[in-house]
């Protein structure tokens, strides 16, 4: 009976082992994740994002995680649910770039049957002031209405370290590094259109995902989005 006991208290600790595993020395598990609250450049919310791991799995030494954010609207009313996955291996946190268009509500995309492919954004688990990091980039092809082409474009370059700074967000004070990159966006179907942001992420060692993030175009503050909780 006792070699009965030890034999299903080592089982489960097997099962435990297998259904949370780190990721540059974070646990993860199904059910976790964290929420994001979005402002406009007068400090006025306009929504929040739900990230939520769903499932974690193993893939010849990669961990893959899929992913589900939903949005709601300032009044806290759903809006879309969508999927992505993030990858860890090693000392790298990849997230797939489809993940900023599931954070979008573009009504021209709405309706468009696309196939996407992603040059993951990626991130390490240390930070040096004055380093670059890789570029990403996601790149679709489809139709709209069944026979409309059309393409898109995002680009992330010259991503880098520009310092480190203190932070406080909803989620807590952070000793944060300053990310900053040039992003395009270019979207062709009967016409061109093509946009030029500059973006600033904030991240922390031993958090996987952004505390801060701020969008600009021409220098001037667009929208910015804070770390709210995680779980």
């Amino acid at each position: 009976m006792k070699r009965f006991l030890i034999t299903c208290f080592t089982l489960i600790g097997l099962i435990l082992q297998l259904q949370a595993q780190s990721c540059l020395g974070v646990t993860m598990k199904a059910g976790s994740g964290f929420e994001l609250l979005n402002y406009n450049a007068k400090d006025k919310l306009t929504g929040r994002l739900l990230y939520t791991v769903k499932d974690v799995t193993n893939d010849n030494g990669t961990m893959v995680m899929k992913m589900e954010v939903q949005s709601f609207d300032a009044k806290d009313k759903p809006q879309m649910t969508n999927s992505y996955q993030c990858r860890c291996k090693g000392n790298e946190f990849m997230v797939d770039m489809s993940a900023m268009m599931a954070t979008q509500d573009n009504p021209m995309m709405k309706d468009a049957k696309m196939t996407f492919t992603s040059n993951d954004l990626t991130y390490g688990d240390t930070y040096t002031v004055g380093s670059t990091l890789k570029d990403a980039s996601l790149t679709g092809d489809g139709t709209v209405g069944g026979s409309m082409n059309v393409t898109y474009n995002l680009n992330l370059k010259n991503r880098k370290v520009a310092s480190q700074e203190s932070i406080t967000v909803p989620a807590g004070t952070y000793n944060a590094y300053k990310v900053t990159a040039d992003m395009s966006v270019a979207t062709k179907t009967i016409v061109n259109l093509s946009f030029d942001f500059q973006t600033v992420s904030y991240r922390a060692p031993g958090v996987l995902w952004d505390i801060k993030t701020e969008t600009y175009r021409k220098d001037k503050l667009m929208a910015y989005s804070v770390l709210s909780k995680v779980f």
